[in-house]
């Protein structure tokens, strides 16, 4: 998944996929890359526009929606 830089001082990127509905998250500090399952439109919308993007993710994605560790070969 193609993901693009954010300004956040907890994320250093990000990537979504409005097919799928797969976010994709990667974290500083060698936190790794996070695909988010069943994330709507609406709400990849309010995280972007969000005024902080770590915070968005830890009050409103972080446990709430199914994830998976990526591992690159």
């Amino acid at each position: 998944m193609r993901r693009r830089a954010v300004n956040s001082s907890a994320l250093q990127s990000i990537g979504y996929d409005a097919e799928r509905h797969i976010l994709e998250l990667e974290f500083r500090d060698n936190g790794g890359v996070w695909q988010y399952f069943n994330f709507k439109p609406a709400a990849y919308k309010k995280f972007v526009n969000s005024q902080s993007l770590g915070n968005f993710f830890v009050t409103r994605i972080k446990g709430k929606y199914p994830e998976e560790k990526v591992e690159f070969l």
